[in-house]
């Protein structure tokens, strides 16, 4: 399979809906098609046919496509094989359009090209990796700052214990598919394609299993949950993905296990909000510690407290600032900063004797507290 960006391949963006991504398509299909091209050039054709079609397949399908944005080709290469990428998609009536037939029966016509990945004649018998899993994980800031480790409790599929995985009960064997004499699929010729279609009997194993195994009911697999230890890096911000190789599904015929990828949920802080490494939050000062100047205790998303001097004549909603208090940066360019907005508080209920202080304090700056202009600018400034 192709390690390309497959919009890429399509000359689309990533944004760009299905109908778009099947135009695309259709008209690089009827450029490269091998019964279009000139006979010394059918191979090259055929290779960049075998590209822009796999491209085509997954970012066709809902679920292959949103696998593919959120994983890349490994979330493709680890829950598809060559086979499966191709299933399901819409190539019959593409083709019929180009005037090359059409119908179901194409659906499977890539496993005659041999992709890279898959075997001709039961491309199910061989080892195959296991699914990957993800699992949401919601942590605090301070969780998230600092670093932290978490046991989660996951469910997914083992192998029997009592058949090994085979899906037959013990003592018993396979025996091979009558329909399709073991090759897992059956063949059909369509013109220049050999089509070849999974065996319906055996579902492309090549054997069939007349008397399964009790615990697994034949499939080989039994549900079960597993506690796994998480180690969260400091500086995990809200949706990022961590893997975890090795913990995803049980892989079968002897393949290894898929990965488990934790998202992360970063939960509501009362008093910081994050912006990229940089970190956010409000202090209320009261009037006279404005006016005069003083210092106060700021905390931080590391559980401690620091002393912030604020400046005498600070404005409400000045914005301070404090070095290396925000968030480790993952790729190890230190710490964002935390930014501190102060916000002047007005007092109320004020007693005859507070009252007579600030109307003295008005008549030494000349200031007309009866003025109503002035008054409410008085109150603006102080909101």
């Amino acid at each position: 399979m192709t390690e390309r960006d497959y919009y890429e391949i399509l000359g689309v963006q990533k944004s760009a809906p299905v109908d778009e991504i099947k135009k695309a398509y259709r008209k690089l299909a009827m450029k490269y098609h091998p019964d279009r091209v000139e006979p010394e050039k059918r191979k090259e054709a055929e290779e960049q046919f075998k590209e822009i079609s796999e491209a085509y397949a997954v970012l066709s399908d809902e679920t292959k496509r949103a696998q593919y944005d959120r994983f890349g080709h490994a979330g493709i290469n680890g829950q598809y094989s060559s086979e499966d990428i191709f299933r399901g998609a819409d190539f019959g009536s593409i083709f019929e359009e180009m005037g090359f037939g059409g119908g179901g029966i194409f659906e499977d016509l890539f496993s005659g090209f041999g992709f890279s990945g898959s075997r001709r004649g039961g491309s199910r018998r061989g080892p195959r990796r296991g699914a990957d899993l993800e699992y949401s994980l919601a942590i605090s800031f301070e969780e998230a700052a600092q670093g932290v480790e978490k046991t989660i409790s996951i469910k997914r599929n083992e192998l029997c214990s009592v058949c090994s995985g085979e899906g037959a009960k013990p003592g018993s064997k396979k025996e091979t598919c009558p329909v399709c004499k073991g090759a897992g699929q059956v063949g059909q010729s369509a013109g220049f394609f050999t089509i070849a279609r999974t065996c319906e009997q055996c579902r492309g194993e090549g054997v069939i299993i007349k008397d399964p195994c009790r615990e697994c009911h034949g499939s080989g697999k039994v549900p079960a949950s597993r506690k796994i230890n998480i180690k969260i890096p400091a500086g995990v911000d809200n949706g990022s993905h961590l893997r975890v190789r090795g913990e995803g599904e049980a892989g079968t015929k002897g393949g290894p296990r898929g990965d488990l990828y934790i998202l992360i949920k970063l939960k509501p802080h009362k008093i910081f909000e994050r912006h990229n490494n940089d970190v956010y939050c409000k202090m209320p000062v009261s009037f006279v510690q404005a006016a005069l100047g003083t210092e106060i205790e700021v905390p931080t998303i590391y559980n401690e407290k620091i002393k912030m001097k604020v400046p005498a004549g600070t404005q409400s909603e000045k914005v301070f600032r404090v070095t290396a208090k925000g968030f480790s940066d993952l790729r190890g360019y230190g710490k964002g900063d935390q930014y501190v907005q102060v916000h002047v508080t007005v007092p109320t209920g004020l007693s005859a004797a507070q009252k007579k202080i600030l109307l003295e304090f008005a008549k030494a700056t000349n200031e007309d507290v009866k003025n109503e202009s002035i008054a409410e600018k008085i109150k603006k400034a102080f909101q």
